[in-house]
């Protein structure tokens, strides 16, 4: 039987059994979860145009910012779409005041740098009613600022600005009266009323999206300056082969997330960067009985080398996902402070227990930054629970979620995963990651299995499984009072497991070693085949073992504990008649190893470049400016052992500036990417593994295009 780890803070223990199978379906992980993504990228395919173009201004519209030009852009697009297709110009140097803008197939509408589409801010403007969803439901609404439905090669493209003006409009007032009609929406949902009868619009307060384009096949979003948005402000729906590039999003209020690809298949979005003020990239798939009936799932999503300024999940999933989600890919993303707030979570799936849908096969990857202001990886099966809700209980199903190599400066906590008993959360792995300046360090679980840690360094403490050497200690090799070793029960490490008797004050008594004073978590390995928890004191804190099912699975609890410099007594004493729990195991994650150490570049020895000051927020006394050449590099004398370093670099251009990394002359990451990071003045990081051994050793990082490399700040090993 593979080990697997639960991590839990004391009070929130989860309880890890292997092949779990929620409402009769496997949980199963892809053995290569990654290699999916070459062939999504490969059948995102941007529409093509014909090569016309039809400017906005001969079909009356004028750039003052006052004139209507809602007649204008609908007699454009509407002529461009009767010739076969081609470009709808909304040209420079114009401020172009307009109502709902509807594209049809073929059309690519594009907003000239210089320019900006500022929408109306009179309702009236938002009508008649269009199909849509609100909020993952089905109904008719005021109609969205730019709308498609059932159209095919569509663009919404330039380095102009779309500007939604929402905050002089009603829109947010609509946010304290929307109630009602939300609950008649919900409840008609419910009732099966069908979708022609659930009318909104005038009179009624569920405020439109920004762009929403629903059933559309080929969809091309780049380059835009999207600001300002009533709601969503971009809103595939049912949508197949979407790329979103490039685009910059500033929003303001409640409810205004930046992308929400719902329901849709085959969808890019890349070099995109969101200032706003709800979550970044939100994936969606309807909600509760409605999104239940439609029953499509969005999939195959590839999202890479964003960055994201807040406010709540920069990567989310849900919370309306009862259609399902599935084959997400994050990657080589930022996590940077916002002008106004920062990201709440980096990682954010929320579901609940009417939602239903399955979530599965979540990947991310290269993910650097923060702060996070209220937890870096967040996983809520319990969102939003309040009041009777709609509709029956219906249990969502989340599994194969993989984290691999985050690294994330100031939070609250890095892993929080609150499951629901009856839905365990199945096959949480994190990997690879280096989390600092975190309030609460322990990873907090419950409710979940198959959660395993390996390589994960918390405030400088390494969580793992298996973990490093040294740190696991076996309970045969304990002292035992009242209680026997054996090794009837299948699923143990070592050579056995401690069988206590059962009686009130049968103890296992384990001595570990700190290398400094500070916290620990220990962690656990037991299995109880009852039904009644059978808990123990650990050096006076009481810490639960519930049943896991039979004496052959093995589950795990976790607390933390205060530790001093040197050996420690950890006791586990039964609290009861029944005693304790089959005990395996105890693993120690206390504040052992090296505390990580900075390598300013200023004071490494440089080839082709120079040490400069001129550009804000280095540590230290300045950065490298390397030169604009293949083989300029800086080389750092450093201190072993270590087993990553993490880069901290700006590049204030758009393109990828790669370097190859160096330890004692042999290259162990080449290559490595180091993506524009918005300005010269915006600093990231980079974390990579990398094996250094005790003593003294160099890391040289070298540039790899004429480009150069970006401007190196330090290095952290």
């Amino acid at each position: 039987m593979k080990r697997r780890t639960v991590l839990g803070a004391a009070g929130a223990v989860g309880v890890a059994a292997s092949g779990v199978t929620i409402a009769g379906t496997p949980a199963l992980a892809s053995p290569a979860p990654w290699d999916q993504v070459s062939g999504i990228l490969a059948r995102v395919v941007p529409p093509v145009f014909p090569d016309n173009t039809f400017s906005i201004v001969d079909y009356g519209a004028v750039g003052n910012n006052t004139t209507d030009c809602t007649n204008a852009f609908r007699n454009a697009i509407q002529a461009c779409n009767a010739a076969g297709g081609g470009r709808v110009l909304v040209p420079a140097s114009g401020v172009y005041r307009t109502g709902k803008i509807h594209l049809l197939s073929n059309v690519n509408l594009h907003v000239e740098a210089g320019a900006t589409i500022r929408f109306r801010t009179d309702t009236g403007s938002y009508l008649p009613t269009v199909f849509t969803r609100w909020q993952g439901i089905e109904c008719y609404n005021w109609s969205p600022f730019i709308y498609a439905i059932d159209k095919t090669n569509i663009a919404l493209t330039g380095a102009g600005t779309i500007d939604g003006n929402a905050a002089a409009g009603p829109w947010f007032g609509f946010d304290s009266q929307r109630g009602p009609d939300w609950d008649a929406l919900q409840q008609m949902a419910v009732d099966g009323v069908p979708i022609n009868q659930r009318q909104f619009g005038d009179g009624h307060f569920l405020k439109p999206n920004m762009i929403q384009l629903y059933r559309c096949t080929n969809v091309l979003i780049a380059d835009l300056d999207i600001r300002n948005s009533a709601m969503w402000a971009v809103h595939p729906v049912l949508c197949t082969n979407v790329k979103v590039s490039g685009i910059k999003v500033f929003t303001r209020g409640a409810m205004v997330d930046g992308v929400d690809p719902e329901s849709c298949t085959d969808v890019h979005i890349t070099g995109c960067r969101f200032d706003t003020g709800d979550d970044g990239i939100a994936i969606k798939s309807g909600r509760d009985t409605d999104g239940r009936r439609v029953g499509v799932p969005s999939q195959n999503i590839v999202i890479d080398s964003c960055v994201f300024q807040g406010r709540w999940g920069a990567i989310t999933v849900g919370s309306e996902m009862s259609g399902g989600v599935r084959n997400v890919f994050a990657q080589d993303c930022q996590i940077q402070a916002g002008s106004s707030y920062n990201n709440f979570h980096v990682v954010y799936l929320k579901t609940n227990q009417r939602r239903g849908g399955t979530v599965e096969n979540i990947n991310v990857r290269n993910i650097s930054g923060g702060p996070s202001d209220r937890g870096v990886v967040h996983i809520d099966m319990n969102y939003s629970l309040t009041g009777p809700g709609f509709g029956p209980i219906v249990y969502p199903i989340f599994r194969d979620i993989h984290i691999d190599n985050l690294t994330v400066n100031d939070a609250p906590y890095a892993l929080r995963i609150s499951g629901i008993s009856a839905s365990k959360l199945n096959h949480f792995h994190m990997t690879n990651s280096t989390f600092t300046a975190i309030d609460t360090p322990a990873p907090q679980v419950s409710n979940a299995t198959d959660v395993v840690m390996s390589n994960v360094r918390i405030n400088g403490v390494l969580y793992g499984d298996p973990p490093p050497a040294g740190v696991r200690y076996q309970a045969e090799s304990a002292v035992i009072s009242q209680g026997v070793v054996e090794s009837n029960h299948a699923g143990y490490t070592g050579t056995g497991f401690v069988n206590l008797d059962n009686v009130a004050g049968s103890y296992v008594e384990f001595s570990v070693t700190a290398t400094a004073a500070g916290t620990a978590t220990v962690t656990i390995r037991y299995a109880n085949g009852t039904t009644a928890n059978r808990p123990m004191s650990v050096n006076g804190t009481t810490l639960n073992f519930p049943g896991t099912g039979a004496w052959t699975t093995w589950g795990n609890a976790s607390l933390t504990l205060p530790v001093v410099a040197g050996t420690n007594l950890i006791r586990l004493t039964s609290t009861t008649a029944s005693g304790g729990p089959n005990l395996d195991c105890l693993d120690f994650a206390g504040p052992s190893g090296p505390a990580p150490v900075d390598y300013q570049a200023e004071s490494a020895a440089i080839s082709q470049g120079v040490v400069e000051s001129n550009h804000a927020g280095f540590t230290g006394t300045g950065f490298v400016n390397l030169d604009n050449v293949i083989g300029s590099s800086v080389e750092f004398s450093v201190a072993g052992p270590a087993s990553s370093l993490v880069v901290r670099y700006a590049n204030g251009t758009t393109t990828n500036r790669p370097m190859d990394v160096l330890v004692d002359g042999s290259v162990v990451a080449a290559a490595v990417s180091f993506n524009g990071t918005g300005a010269w003045s915006t600093w990231a990081t980079k974390s990579l593994a990398a094996a250094i051994g005790s003593g003294t050793h160099t890391v040289r990082l070298v540039s790899t295009t004429i480009n150069g490399g970006p401007n190196l700040d330090k290095i952290t090993i």
